[in-house]
């Protein structure tokens, strides 16, 4: 038996839909907010930079925005291209940018660390589902057999 109807069923069923909001978001978001940080249309991203942070980079703080913009960008396009390790990667990230919050100035910045790390589990979420989700192509896959029984 073939599963042909695979597509369909995916489409229906509630865990594919998170990962497919999950995927989207993890896409969009982080280019966004990598292109942000070449302009700082939104905020002035030097301000969360932890002072620590600063004095071991090299360069200005906007340079290193120039950096993690990129970085951004780049994980955002992992996402698209193979989420199941781009959500893991952009979970890493997240966790960085937590660590980076909550010394910079505690505790000022503890409400934005609270919700990145909430995306934090969100991007963990994403790489699970996507690991999951991860198939051979559709041509490939086949039911595999149930056992035959044996009489005792």
């Amino acid at each position: 038996m073939t599963l042909s109807h695979t597509n369909d069923t995916r489409r229906n069923d509630p865990a594919y839909q998170v990962y497919t909001l999950l995927r989207i978001g993890f896409v969009v978001a982080p280019i966004l907010f990598g292109l942000d940080k070449f302009f700082n249309w939104t905020v002035d991203w030097t301000q969360y930079l932890a002072p620590w942070i600063d004095d071991i980079v090299p360069g200005s703080a906007q340079d290193f925005m120039y950096f993690v913009g990129v970085v951004e960008i780049a994980a955002g396009l992992l996402v698209l291209v193979a989420p199941w390790i781009g959500g893991f990667v952009v979970a890493g990230w997240l966790g960085g940018i937590v660590v980076n919050l909550l010394t910079n100035n505690p505790p000022e910045y503890y409400d934005i660390a609270l919700r990145d790390f909430g995306l934090f589990l969100a991007a963990l979420a994403l790489g699970r589902l996507a690991w999951a989700f991860r198939t051979v192509p559709e041509q490939k896959r086949v039911a595999k057999p149930e056992p035959a029984h044996r009489a005792a």
